[in-house]
């Protein structure tokens, strides 16, 4: 059921980018089996996930496949003088293999063997497909809500002290290697996605079962709810509404591609004024603002915020250095997040909110839906609601009285954080002994 469901999401999606005029997620997919793909890391991502399901023989030739494979495809690309102009030069051969895993379970495995191996696979298209489709959604939000709601959000975020304009200052000010250092963590979030999942299906290979809930199922939900309030909610971000966009940052980025997925902006032309990060957006009352074709409405929640607090959460249960990473990734993800100036300050709250209300609710399911994850998930849903509502309704009320109503915006995330916490101690026990404390021979006796 659940692939089936997620075929037809990608086929209305096909048949709705083709409407558009745009390439839908399965064309994008399909042209990087010959093409070179837009990101090589991504494909080989996919790769690792679906080799855990393999055994370390296995392992070893499916890597030494992909690799050989692409190395054949740079050689025939040489050969014809063809040059890598679009995406990486890599990761065909990723895509290969994963592709003749699926073969290889449908021809040569039965009963259980093959369900596995078809779910190792699919868990590697997933994060690759997922990507896809994240790119296409976005083209798709910029095409249907000519109109963006910045205004509202902006004055909203006064409460919070405009903390974008405060960390846009302090990123500019650390220059180049401030930037690409935050670049690379914001940019790679995926790959850390997939550090923490090795972490928790590390055992799959040896038990021939998935885990009961781990971080792939919590970062597919967040991507398939997550860009619907796009829709609902269209918000550019503030470097696009009251700066130069993408411009602001040529001069010190070092990659050739653009940020947001090679998503451009005319400067001068859209935004209210050149007001990022160096000036306060005054606190007027907010209007819908037209904005241009292809710049995505990708910003009322953060996603961004929201997958890396799904990793933070999911890195408690590692080894020290696991968690320290899962915390490392989560600050450095907000601080981009603000200081790249593709999110505002309520966005954030909106976006933790948004992922400890799926978080739980996974975990309700997986425990028959008991009553304290079900009320947590109900609360959270309220609150996040509450929130937007807040944010298109009451945003002059808000910038208004920050004293007022900032802490009253902490005080609710506080309060799913708390909420959050308090039910998972409740419902799920402790570890005999936690990530901290080695096993004693004493205790095996």
């Amino acid at each position: 059921m659940a692939g089936a469901t997620a075929l037809g999401f990608l086929l209305a999606l096909e048949i709705t980018a083709r409407h558009y005029g745009l390439p839908g997620p399965l064309t994008n997919q399909a042209r990087e089996v010959v093409f070179a793909p837009k990101s090589g890391f991504l494909l080989y991502a996919g790769l690792t996930l679906t080799m855990t399901v393999l055994t370390w023989r296995q392992r070893f030739l499916a890597l030494a496949a992909a690799i050989g494979i692409d190395l054949a495809v740079v050689a025939v690309r040489w050969a014809l003088g063809v040059q890598v102009t679009d995406g990486h030069p890599f990761g065909n051969g990723a895509l290969w293999v994963i592709l003749g895993t699926a073969v290889v379970a449908v021809t040569r495995r039965t009963g259980p063997e093959r369900v596995l191996l078809l779910k190792g696979v699919g868990l590697g298209l997933l994060l690759v497909t997922g990507r896809k489709t994240g790119d296409t959604w976005l083209l798709v939000t910029s095409r249907t809500r000519p109109t963006v709601l910045d205004q509202y959000v902006a004055t909203a975020d006064h409460a919070l002290g405009d903390p974008s304009w405060l960390v846009g200052r302090i990123v500019t000010a650390t220059g180049p290697v401030g930037f690409n250092l935050l670049d690379i963590v914001y940019g790679q979030l995926a790959v850390a996605a997939v550090v923490v999942a090795l972490y928790q299906l590390r055992h799959v290979a040896d038990e021939r079962a998935f885990p009961r809930h781990h971080l792939v199922r919590t970062f597919l939900v967040i991507g398939l709810l997550g860009p619907a309030i796009y829709m609902v909610f269209p918000v550019v971000g503030p470097v696009f509404a009251y700066g130069t966009g993408v411009e602001h940052w040529a001069s010190v980025s070092l990659w050739p591609e653009t940020p947001l997925g090679g998503a451009g902006h005319a400067p001068g032309h859209w935004e209210v004024a050149d007001l990022w990060p160096r000036t306060m957006p005054p606190v007027d009352p907010p209007q819908h603002m037209p904005f241009d074709t292809f710049t995505p409405r990708n910003c009322m929640p953060s996603l961004h915020t929201a997958w890396a607090v799904a990793i933070f959460i999911h890195s408690r249960s590692g080894p020290r250095l696991l968690r320290y990473a899962g915390a490392f990734w989560l600050v450095a993800t907000l601080t981009a997040t603000l200081g790249f100036g593709y999110h505002y300050g309520v966005d954030l709250i909106a976006g933790a909110v948004f992922t400890l209300t799926i978080e739980a609710a996974l975990r309700s399911y997986d425990r028959g839906w008991d009553r304290p994850g079900l009320r947590f998930a109900a609360y959270g849903a309220a609150l996040f609601t509450a929130l937007l509502l807040s944010y298109r309704w009451l945003p002059l009320e808000m910038a208004r009285y920050p004293w007022v109503s900032g802490p009253l915006l902490l005080l609710a995330l506080s309060s799913a954080v708390y909420g959050y916490v308090r039910t998972q101690r409740r419902t799920e026990p402790e570890p005999l002994l936690s990530p901290r404390q080695p096993v004693q021979p004493e205790a095996l006796r």
